[in-house]
């Protein structure tokens, strides 16, 4: 498929937009013969929080190419859903609100009608917020099979510090341009310390769990990722050598991704 918003979705009655890649059904499956209904994994690729005004539109700008090359080299369906407040895409930004988009994506692949394929099992990938709140979002659904994490955040406990700061900021990037939004600031804000990879990692086990991240990450400090690798008890962590924060732009972070996955896809590419 051509064009950056190909597909839509519903979460708690706000129309979102999402990127949609899908494989050839001729191409080869986990067992080296061809994929079939039924067999076809599917990921979805999670932006994280912009930076900067406007930032919203440029945030999951490069992602529809990291799905088109995890569809066409990989064989999955790969997803890139604009959460709330995105551009495209209705609603404001609130953090619970984005997990829960999350939620609302993975219905939407499971649902053959709307992929155009039976897929055999989804997964969740997510870049900075994105990531945690993949991790949080999996806890949810069990029905994840396992979550690639990259730059996670442990928990956004500065961001619950200065909430009012935080909605300024969501104002800027575009993610809120309803003046009256949030109707109820103190359970917007709730949200910010309620939401937390680290306090739910735990109950993601036995799933898979990979964790990248930069050794040199300015934005979120690498000690986060070994906390949540901690609280998982058998995450895959991988650190990166000199690398910051936008893993999304180093080779070598996309590499480990797109191994993990296709392990991922020859241990479970037989289970429905």
């Amino acid at each position: 498929m051509d064009g950056r918003d190909n597909q839509h979705f519903y979460s708690d009655g706000l129309r979102l937009s999402a990127h949609l890649e899908q494989p050839d059904l001729e191409g080869v499956g986990a067992d080296g013969g061809p994929l079939v209904n039924g067999d076809v994994p599917a990921v979805l690729i999670c932006h994280g929080f912009p930076s900067g005004p406007g930032g919203g539109a440029n945030s999951p700008a490069t992602f529809p190419e990291l799905a088109r090359r995890i569809s066409t080299e990989l064989g999955w369906v790969a997803m890139v859903p604009h959460f709330r407040g995105m551009p495209g895409s209705e609603g404001s930004f609130s953090l619970d609100g984005w997990r829960d988009d999350l939620v609302a994506a993975v219905r939407h692949l499971r649902d053959s009608e709307n992929v155009g394929v039976q897929v055999g099992g989804v997964w969740a990938v997510g870049f900075g917020t994105g990531a945690g709140l993949a991790i949080c979002a999996a806890v949810i659904d069990p029905t994840i099979r396992g979550v690639g994490a990259l730059a996670t955040p442990a928990d956004w406990s500065d961001w619950a510090k200065n909430p009012r700061r935080l909605l300024l900021h969501a104002r800027d990037a575009g993610l809120v341009s309803d003046t009256d939004f949030p109707t109820d600031f103190e359970s917007w804000a709730g949200a910010l310390a309620s939401v937390s990879p680290e306090a739910s990692v735990a109950d993601l086990f036995p799933r898979d769990l990979l964790l990248v991240h930069g050794s040199d990450d300015n934005a979120v400090p690498p000690l986060d990722a070994r906390a949540l690798a901690a609280a998982h008890g058998s995450a895959d962590l991988r650190m990166i050598s000199g690398a910051g924060h936008h893993l999304r732009h180093d080779p070598r972070a996309i590499a480990v991704l797109l191994g993990w996955l296709v392990r991922q896809r020859r241990l479970n590419g037989h289970r429905s």
